[in-house]
């Protein structure tokens, strides 16, 4: 008795030991552990009892070839032994090992239980293999447990919404004699990943007056569905309901309403709860850093950042992949370096978001050479990292990398493309001139690639076809479209007709845009330089003048550049800048040196009614001239001068920086509203088409 007793006591300890190797994620620990129940308690086979917990051990650890291994060793494995195995597949993303295990043990003449067949299920919505998940719906029937038990009817359930068969996904929910929280969870959480909102937001108001209480999951599937949809007020009363259950204090919860008050431009609100909030996590951090970058705040977004690291968080890949999307939007290439660097002592710039983050934000940077490092480095590349690099070609101006890496995607396979991705090819080919490439590639994108067009696609389109000087055929374009034209769509057209100089066909743009956004300043502007540009001053003042009687604003048109950490801005004709004599004298030197190799200013962008000679002057006091001077002044040779503009540079800058680089021979980076134009030798990679 002694002895059975004793046993008893020694396998009770090592499977706590087991437990505990699982909870802390320590497989070498949980590996001496089985070593020690080999050396001191029996000899193979091991009793079932211990042989099941490690058998769970190694699946939940991700070790599976131990798994199975001790499993072959087991002369009569019970049906939880093949379940922890069938299930650490499902759990760490091998449908195909958990669906071979599954057979196996069907083989053996074990029967599955209500453990077993949930685990199945989820390999099926792995797989989006409905005739698999079918199959174990049918089975689950002939065994008594569809659709009597709840936690395999859920499992059943989020399999069919996963592989897309909504149907019968609804049908089993009303055939279902029970429903519990995860049930609805399933149909709402699944909504939202389908892009289906409204469904989701119906779901969860039948969910409440069928008489269930709120959730975390439920909470949160709402906010995300208002989020998605910009639905502001529905969320707002949603918050209303957290107060009043006592949710607030939740801080998945939290972070939900952070991320919803971002999504609908609620900044100030955002802020409030985040700064209220009783406890925060990495996540709430990072939530707070998205709301800022989304809504053009990026320097907020750092300084978010900052007060993390100081609050003693530690970088994770979500906070570092939000972070480094913020320096793209900076266009701050020092500030992306340094947040590289804390990902490379964090050990986490090989983890794929990062990585994909590290393309983005270098290729946003105009630094296409270390996007193309960081991304050859990836071991592991996904979607986001395919189209990061792409983008980053396209903004850079290379239409033909852009397009071999396309073409290199496709040939490997392993990814399929999405919208996202025809968008950034698209626009590369806009931006190289490759109209009749860039079109066959949308007229057949739902034919060769699966992919419906979107708004953003013809968007793409029209600015292909109007920097091309088509702009009547993009213009049909747009009144063939299934959906109404965006704002981007009709911007698109009226920049093409201000580029060629189609006055007419631009108003008719112009005048689409002020009925969609009737207080942005920007098509106003657009629409008087287009005249201005013309000479037909009469009508560019016109314009000017009717922005004034209604209150729009003009926000300045200005160049920034970066030295020693201080960001100095310029506008056109500024002489505040504390070394503006330097400056000017530098100009005026540049300008001698520059008729004297054949500039001549092309002062159709004085966009004033002046004499000529007033808008030779006029042009040269560009604030991207201006910020090009300072540089020169500054950045010590062999280093490139990286300016940004917030509007498209003019075509007389982009002829004088063309010169100015070969003079001083010096690379020159300028990154306008819609892309890079680097300069080096007298030429722009942009190849004068842009």
């Amino acid at each position: 008795m002694r002895s059975s007793t004793s046993f008893h006591d020694a396998a009770q300890s090592l499977a706590s030991l087991i437990e505990r190797a699982v909870s802390d994620r320590a497989p070498r620990f949980g590996r001496a552990t089985h070593a020690q129940i080999i050396k001191h308690l029996s000899p193979p086979p091991l009793p079932s009892f211990l042989s099941n917990h490690l058998i769970n051990m190694y699946s939940k650890l991700d070790l599976p070839d131990s798994a199975s291994r001790l499993l072959s060793l087991d002369p009569s494995p019970s049906v939880v032994s093949w379940t922890a195995l069938i299930s650490g597949h499902a759990q760490h993303s091998r449908p195909l090992p958990a669906f071979f295990s599954f057979i196996s043990m069907l083989r053996s003449a074990v029967p599955p239980n209500d453990f077993t067949l949930p685990s199945v299920f989820k390999a099926a919505a792995s797989l989006s293999s409905p005739l698999a998940g079918v199959q174990i719906h049918c089975l689950s029937i002939k065994l008594g447990f569809l659709p009597a038990d709840l936690f395999v009817s859920s499992s059943a359930l989020d399999m069919y919404l996963k592989t897309g068969l909504r149907h019968d996904a609804h049908k089993l929910f009303d055939e279902m004699p029970f429903r519990n929280e995860v049930s609805w969870n399933s149909i709402m959480t699944n909504s939202i990943l389908d892009g289906r909102p409204d469904d989701a937001i119906r779901t969860f108001v039948a969910f409440r007056l069928s008489g269930g209480g709120v959730n975390t999951v439920a909470l949160c599937a709402f906010l995300n569905a208002c989020a998605g949809a910009a639905y502001v007020w529905p969320g707002v009363q949603l918050h209303g309901l957290v107060i009043r259950s006592g949710f607030d204090s939740d801080v998945s919860i939290g972070n939900g309403i952070i991320d919803f008050y971002g999504k609908c431009h609620w900044v100030h609100e955002a802020r409030k709860l985040f700064d209220e909030m009783p406890v925060k996590n990495d996540v709430s951090w990072c939530s707070m850093i998205v709301v800022y970058a989304q809504n053009g705040m990026e320097e907020e977004a750092f300084q978010v950042y900052l007060s993390a690291r100081r609050d003693g968080m530690e970088p994770t890949d979500y906070m570092v992949s939000s972070i480094l999307s913020t320096c793209a939007g900076l266009a701050g290439l020092d500030l992306g370096r340094s947040v590289h660097a804390v990902a490379f002592r964090a050990c986490i710039d090989g983890n794929v978001f990062v990585g994909s983050a590290l393309v983005d934000m270098y290729g946003k940077c105009g630094s296409i050479m270390d996007a193309e490092q960081a991304f050859e480095e990836m071991s592991v590349r996904n979607i986001v990292t395919w189209n990061a690099i792409i983008g980053g070609y396209a903004q850079n101006g290379d239409a033909e990398m852009a397009l071999a890496v396309f073409d290199e995607m496709m040939r490997e396979g392993e990814v399929k493309p999405n919208y996202v991705t025809l968008v950034s090819v698209i626009s590369s080919c806009a931006r190289a001139g490759l109209a009749d490439v860039g079109l066959e590639i949308f007229k057949t994108m739902k034919e060769k690639y699966g992919i419906e067009p979107r708004t953003e696609h013809y968007a793409c389109v029209v600015d292909l076809l109007g920097r091309a000087g088509r702009e009547e055929r993009a213009y049909e374009l747009i009144k063939e479209m299934p959906m109404r034209p965006s704002i981007s769509v009709w911007g698109a057209l009226l920049g093409a007709c201000k580029l060629h100089g189609k006055t007419e066909l631009g108003r008719v743009a112009a005048e689409k845009l002020f009925e969609l956004d009737p207080q942005d300043s920007g098509n106003h502007v657009l629409l008087s330089n287009m005249f201005a540009s013309a000479g037909r001053w009469e009508e560019a003042t016109e314009v000017r003048k009717g922005m004034k009687e209604v209150g729009i604003k003009k926000g300045p048109g200005c160049s920034w550049i970066t030295w020693k950490n201080v960001v100095h801005v310029f506008q056109a004709k500024d002489t505040t800048h504390e070394r503006n004599e330097e400056i000017q004298a530098m100009l005026a030197e540049l300008r001698r040196e520059m008729q004297a190799a054949g500039y001549t200013p092309d002062t159709k962008y004085a966009l004033y009614d002046l004499e000529d000679e007033e808008k030779e002057s006029e042009v040269f006091q560009h604030s991207e001239k201006l910020a090009l001077a300072f540089g020169l002044l500054c950045f010590p040779p062999g280093i490139p001068i990286r300016i940004t503009k917030n509007l498209r540079v003019c075509g007389d800058c982009h002829s004088a920086i063309k010169f100015i680089s070969g003079i001083v021979r010096r690379e020159i980076i300028v990154r306008d509203n819609n892309r890079f134009h680097h300069f080096r030798d007298g030429k722009c990679s942009c190849r004068d088409y842009w």
